[in-house]
């Protein structure tokens, strides 16, 4: 008789799992159960589909169901809810969503891929018509038909990157927007000078900022007419789009009893296994490790997620890989304006031990007579006792992104600066100086360095 693995979730962590699981051993019975109406989406793109740079939901799909289930042979089942999770009898109980109808299904190996799900503060209001999170397609549908029929203004509730990406969409859709931000700064864990930057990106675009601002509560009778700030402020609005963070979606994992940790998201070893033998866990509902302080944290990303679905796959038909840890690294993009970052900011550093200090540059990221280049503003985060790499952030133009994997590299290599000072970068007019952004930014924060001292 076959084995079965069961799949809870059918994005990205759990396709990964099922698909490596399967690939490496055919006779495995597969079968995906997904609640919503769509599998093995970008979620990441929801933001442009919004704006209509992407036209159709469709455009988001890698795999369709029914290509998952006949050309792969995993068994996929869009709106199933998975009720419960009956770990003594190796079996979920599943609901299917348009009949109604409630059944088990038994299995050798459990995957759980539950993902996230968005907070949304109880504020007076919260229910009104207009009020929008941003997680799943079915959420990117309603707010872009919101934005179609008609709206003029919307308030974005949360200045992380998701909102910021949201911001820029919906003002290139012709809407007037304001951003509510809690902290006294966008993008804290950035140099501080950076975020004045992207606070003139996004004044100069027309988008107008509340920095140290709450919503108190959302305006309006049947429908949203606008939103009252902390300091007494009434900024209205037709839209709002609430956008502080999510937390694990681990509600089935703790109704069965497996271990949860850090911000409820469940606890996994290095190869994705709970504290059941028998079930895995991957992705935005997982608590994580960080690679350099090797802390228990939260940062839920995709790339993560298709990694630790590969790995839990991998592990299930007895492979030997593992998950070493998150860096957190990040990019994206607000009008002409580029961001990125990875590693530890100084503040995070200093927590964790590190005798942590900074050090920042600006140099062209072309050589500086030919045409196109812009400017990268990097700055390096070390421990001075050593000159250890422990974090990075910049902005600039796209080339940063590709300047950031290269620290990334070097962070999760244990490289110090002067190591980085080292390497042999490439050089040509057109695409790097030769003295390149990343050679300036070693040989400036160097000179932190105990012990050590550089011209």
């Amino acid at each position: 008789m076959s084995k079965r693995l069961v799949v809870i979730g059918g994005n990205a962590a759990g396709l990964s799992a099922a698909s490596k699981a399967k690939r490496v051993m055919p006779g495995l019975e597969v079968t995906v159960f997904e609640h919503t109406g769509f599998v093995s989406y970008g979620s990441c793109g929801l933001p442009y589909f919004v704006g209509d740079m992407i036209k159709k939901p469709e455009d988001l799909v890698s795999l369709t169901a029914r290509q998952l289930t006949e050309k792969r042979g995993i068994a996929t089942y869009l709106g199933h809810e998975v009720l419960a999770i009956d770990r003594t009898g190796k079996q979920v109980q599943v609901r299917d969503m348009r009949s109604g109808q409630v059944f088990s299904q038994g299995y050798d190996y459990l995957v759980v891929s539950t993902g996230a799900t968005p907070i949304v503060p109880s504020l007076p209001g919260v229910d009104l018509a207009g009020v929008h999170v941003l997680r799943s397609v079915e959420d990117g549908i309603s707010l872009k038909q919101k934005v179609k029929s008609g709206s003029r203004k919307a308030i974005i509730i949360g200045g992380g990157l998701i909102g910021l990406e949201v911001a820029e969409q919906l003002k290139l859709s012709g809407l007037e927007v304001d951003i509510v931000e809690a902290l006294d700064r966008l993008i804290p864990t950035f140099e501080p000078a950076y975020g004045d930057e992207l606070m003139d990106v996004l004044k100069r675009n027309g988008i107008t900022v509340h920095l140290n601002s709450r919503a108190m509560r959302i305006l309006g009778d049947d429908k949203v007419q606008g939103v009252e700030l902390s300091d007494g402020t009434i900024v209205e609005g037709d839209l709002v789009l609430i956008s502080i963070g999510v937390m694990p979606n681990s509600k089935l994992a703790s109704e069965c009893g497996l271990d949860l940790g850090y911000k409820g998201g469940i606890v996994v070893d290095e190869c994705m296994r709970t504290s059941d033998p028998a079930i895995w866990a991957c992705g935005d509902c997982v608590q994580m490790t960080h690679i350099l302080s090797r802390k228990s944290c939260y940062i839920p990303m995709g790339t993560t997620a298709n990694k630790q679905g590969r790995i839990a796959g991998s592990d299930i038909v007895g492979e030997q890989v593992s998950f070493k840890g998150v860096l957190g690294s990040q990019v994206t993009k607000v009008f002409d304006l580029y961001l990125a970052a990875t590693g530890l900011s100084v503040a995070q550093a200093q927590e964790a031990g590190f005798d942590a200090v900074s050090s920042s540059i600006e140099k062209n990221d072309l050589a500086s007579y030919y045409p196109g280049g812009g400017l990268n503003k990097i700055t390096l985060i070390l421990d001075k006792e050593d000159g250890r790499l422990l974090g990075a952030n910049g902005i600039g133009t796209a080339s940063i992104a590709g300047r950031m994997n290269v620290l990334v590299a070097a962070i999760t290599m244990g490289m110090t600066v002067e190591a980085l000072n080292e390497l042999d970068f490439v050089y040509s007019p057109s695409s790097a100086p030769v003295y390149d952004p990343l050679l300036i930014a070693a040989s400036q924060a160097m000179k932190l360095v105990k012990g050590k001292s550089h011209g």
